[in-house]
């Protein structure tokens, strides 16, 4: 990576952020060491870009800096394309709407060779969320909201017998497998991290109680846990597509 692609990607990591990033996470973001991180920082902040933080405590931008707006390159305006045709695809309304919204405002602010790009892109993404039988995309605003809120959740579940048992979870993530979905969450009754099948819960209320935020318990430690264990996910993701991958 060019320096000063590094540079711009630095800036943009800090863009927005109420509270300081830890030297590490940049590290991390960038694929650089922490040496390279302090060394940016500060000839960043020598540059006159307004930076504010140190080695240990984190950094953040200033709030009001005026920083120029972003541009893309034909890559990653591509990339974006193609993510904002999966979100109004396969995402629940709200936010299928606000993926519209914000290709609206990308192509405004794009030069016309880029746009021209932007419409040729070919990787498209027809509206067939590989569900059926009620308005998926409303159970999938839903479950946003539950996770965002971290909200717990009964469950009304139906296993790959058949069997039909209830369980308490703390919602997560939402996983789209190529035609299936699954709710990743910690399951009370197992003690341990579970997915289901979103076509096999037959209803899911709020119990009314917000879990507590545990590090054992997050969505970073579930995917450490994946990490660590790739086959077992092999196995959830090969049973999803098996059952309900798209013709």
């Amino acid at each position: 990576m060019r320096r000063a692609d590094r540079l711009f990607l630095l800036v943009n990591a800090l863009r927005g952020r109420r509270r300081a990033v830890l030297a590490r996470d940049l590290a991390a973001t960038l694929g650089v060491s922490l040496r390279t991180v302090y060394r940016d920082v500060s000839d960043l902040q020598r540059s006159g870009v307004p930076i504010e933080g140190a080695a240990g405590v984190g950094y953040v931008l200033r709030q009001g800096a005026d920083i120029p707006p972003l541009m893309f390159d034909e890559d990653e305006l591509e990339a974006l394309v193609v993510g904002i045709r999966f979100a109004r695809a396969f995402a629940g309304p709200r936010l299928a709407t606000g993926a519209a919204r914000a290709m609206v405002k990308i192509e405004a602010a794009l030069p016309d060779r880029l746009r021209e790009r932007a419409d040729r892109v070919a990787i498209m993404a027809p509206t067939c969320r590989g569900e059926s039988g009620r308005d998926f995309g409303e159970v999938l605003d839903g479950l946003n909201e539950a996770i965002a809120a971290r909200r717990v959740l009964r469950l009304d579940y139906r296993s790959e017998d058949g069997r039909a048992t209830l369980r308490e979870v703390e919602p997560l993530c939402i996983v789209f497998w190529g035609g299936s979905w699954t709710l990743g969450t910690w399951c009370r009754l197992r003690g341990a991290f579970r997915q289901f099948r979103l076509n096999r819960i037959g209803s899911m209320v709020p119990t009314g109680e917000i879990a507590a935020d545990v590090p054992s318990r997050s969505l970073a430690a579930l995917l450490r846990e994946v990490r660590m264990q790739p086959e077992a996910m092999d196995a959830v993701r090969a049973r999803a597509l098996q059952e309900g991958a798209l013709a």
